[in-house]
């Protein structure tokens, strides 16, 4: 997957690059809780009503593509009951929201490695995805059991079968056919990060496909978050220009010509 640098480069206030993909990492359900003296899990049932206002936003708003993290690869280090609280509330949330997923027009796509779970979460993944499978709305992609590392070892080893195989020669092998086997290869790269909960780090998310996206911070914890937060990263997202490794004297040349 290369990048897809436009003709022109202008900040997207000009309209030259639309806003059409936000990833984000949903940060601070269990400091919610704990400020309010709840257990952590309330948090994290808190958390899915915030899912579904940005859901609803980003439709409103003409995004393409929302990418969500809602457990990473290392959150099974956490403790058990909360890890057990994640899954069903995955699982009811699936359940809860397809039938006005699937009326809202939003086609759903979960990302990562479904292995660790149950086959009653993964045959539930299967039948969501495949009632929304031809929708034409909101591509809304769920990460879950998901890491950025995981994926780009993924991508390096169905190269190598490849190889093996006798189809490909390791010289061919390069960025284009290195992006082609990321998850999300057909979508769109993030033009928006945003992390809620006050933590500045990327954290093993979407890693080769956040090259050059643009990144966003907000203290606000993930329970709270709502459509004028999500302005509020839109608008910060509209005053930056983009550069992809241009100058700035040499992306005002090219919107000026």
């Amino acid at each position: 997957m290369n990048v897809d640098v436009p003709e022109k480069i202008a900040t997207h206030r000009s309209g030259d690059i639309p806003l059409r993909h936000i990833a984000i990492i949903m940060d601070g359900n269990g400091r919610w809780a704990q400020k309010r003296l709840m257990p952590r899990t309330v948090g994290h049932r808190a958390g899915v009503k915030s899912v579904r206002r940005v859901i609803e936003a980003c439709g409103q708003r003409g995004i393409e593509v929302l990418t969500l993290f809602a457990f990473s690869s290392e959150n099974w280090r956490r403790p058990r009951k909360e890890v057990g609280t994640l899954m069903d509330l995955f699982f009811t949330a699936l359940e809860d929201e397809a039938r006005n997923l699937h009326e809202s027009n939003v086609q759903l796509r979960v990302i990562g490695d479904r292995n660790a779970f149950g086959e009653r979460l993964r045959n539930k993944i299967a039948d969501v995805e495949a009632l929304t499978a031809n929708n034409s709305g909101l591509k809304l992609v769920i990460a879950a059991n998901y890491g950025g590392r995981w994926d780009i070892a993924c991508a390096a080893r169905r190269l190598a079968e490849r190889v093996r195989a006798g189809e490909l020669d390791p010289e061919q092998i390069g960025v284009a056919e290195m992006g082609a086997e990321m998850c999300l290869a057909d979508l769109p790269e993030p033009d928006l990060f945003i992390r809620t909960g006050g933590e500045q780090r990327i954290s093993n998310f979407l890693l080769w496909q956040l090259t050059y996206t643009e990144l966003y911070f907000t203290p606000v914890l993930w329970p709270d978050f709502n459509e004028q937060h999500l302005d509020e990263a839109i608008g910060a997202f509209t005053r930056r220009q983009r550069r992809f490794g241009h100058t700035g004297e040499q992306v005002e040349k090219l919107n000026n010509a």
